[in-house]
């Protein structure tokens, strides 16, 4: 089905940039870097995924059984995205919050054309009805070549979906949720957007990856539709028949300052309410993955481990589990969706109250944007950090959340979504 050729390169970075330079020229883009940002479960520094040769779109409803059927169907690499609204398919939940962007609910592409970098190494691999347009490919992405403009036509003006005060009231609301015992925690939203606005994709990612250089970066273009993300979580990996989930849970900001920069992060490890945080995810995360685990394989590899990223420090905790061959790998992101560190404890609860204080549909945003390979694993990120932009409504957007629990300060919480913010808005605004 697929011609596969292995190529060396000299100088990687300079092939990364010429090949997604390269790839603007295409409906269907699909470019995910780790920045070289070795974890554990990795298996290559850099995919790209273009010209789509199939293709799904639905909204949420029987989203899961139209993927499950296309998957099964294809048996091939397909690539894309779940948007957080595919809840309202898993519950009976509904989404009714104002969205600008506008994208479908669930979109993925078979490739036509396909490069998995690992090192120096360049593994190439075209369906067999476009094989013989390699060469002249690679030719072409050589000779690539870009001028990055460093200003935009027009001054971005961001907007809050939600303003401080609001935000307090709404928080003090999850709050009192929580002392009545409806849930134990809820991951609360906001959005940041811009109107009327042109930007330029590639610039735009090209920036936010400069700034923060996360192990799950994300290039996403579909038609007038762009993902620019600088996401630096896991959701969920199948690597045969292991499952992996990393949640994040516990963020604090870096210094300049050796010495400053090490207090802080050992402020965040030391959290009480940080590691509160985390520890109920895990448990979520736990209860998730043993829906679809054989018997006792449930582990907790890491907990509450910190992480150092360029523009902040995470806590994170590594979840993994078996399951029996026969399990459908759909059936796996179906029993586990959404993830947990972007809803709450108990889920349900915690789903439904977010509907109700958010302003905004989340969309693309906390859903995860990944690839299945042709025997059924996969890998998925968390669509955080990101910015989103239809170029058709000249609309941008980039939202930014925080747990709410028991320990919550709605200023401190407030304080946490600027630090989240900063480099999407740096990069917007220049």
């Amino acid at each position: 089905m697929r011609t596969l050729q292995i190529h060396t390169v000299d100088h990687t970075e300079d092939f990364k940039n010429k090949l997604l330079i390269w790839a603007q020229q295409f409906e269907d883009v699909v470019w995910l870097d780790s920045n070289n940002y070795k974890q554990t479960y990795s298996n290559y520094d850099a995919v790209l995924a273009v010209d789509a040769f199939t293709s799904i779109r639905t909204d949420y409803v029987d989203a899961f059984d139209q993927l499950k059927e296309y998957q099964t169907t294809t048996k091939d690499w397909i690539f894309g995205y779940l948007t957080y609204d595919l809840k309202n398919d898993v519950e009976h939940l509904i989404s009714q919050n104002f969205d600008g962007l506008a994208f479908p609910e669930l979109y993925f592409f078979q490739p036509k054309k396909l490069f998995l970098i690992k090192g120096n190494s360049i593994e190439i691999q075209y369906l067999r009805a476009v094989d013989d347009e390699i060469e002249d490919d690679l030719k072409t992405i050589e000779s690539a070549n870009y001028e990055r403009c460093f200003s935009y036509c027009n001054d971005i003006k961001i907007k809050l979906r939600i303003h401080k005060d609001a935000y307090f009231e709404k928080v003090n609301t999850m709050l009192a949720h929580i002392h009545r015992g409806d849930i134990y925690e809820a991951n609360f939203c906001q959005e940041f957007y811009a109107e009327n606005t042109i930007i330029k994709p590639l610039d735009t990612y090209l920036r936010l990856n400069d700034i923060s250089k996360p192990p799950f970066a994300t290039f996403f273009k579909c038609e007038d539709k762009y993902l620019l993300s600088a996401s630096p979580e896991r959701y969920i990996k199948k690597e045969g028949s292991k499952i992996i989930s990393q949640p994040i849970k516990g963020t604090a900001k870096r210094s300049l300052d050796t010495k400053e920069d090490d207090q802080l992060k050992t402020y965040l490890l030391n959290d009480e309410k940080e590691r509160s945080e985390n520890i109920m995810i895990v448990d979520l995360v736990r209860n998730d993955l043993s829906k679809t685990a054989m018997k006792g394989s449930v582990q907790v590899e890491e907990l509450c481990k910190i992480y150092t990223f360029d523009q902040v420090h995470q806590m994170i905790s590594t979840v993994t589990s078996k399951i029996d061959s026969n399990t459908h790998p759909v059936d796996i992101l179906k029993s586990t969706f959404p993830m947990g560190s972007m809803t709450g404890a108990p889920k349900i609860s915690a789903m439904q109250i977010i509907e109700k204080l958010e302003e905004t549909k989340r969309g693309l945003y906390s859903g995860t944007v990944g690839y299945f390979t042709p025997n059924g694993d996969f890998d998925f990120n968390v669509v955080i950090r990101s910015i989103l932009y239809n170029e058709t409504k000249q609309y941008v957007s980039y939202s930014v959340g925080g747990a709410i629990t028991a320990k919550s300060d709605p200023l401190k919480e407030y304080e946490e979504c600027l630090v989240k913010a900063k480099a999407m808005r740096e990069v917007l605004e220049d």
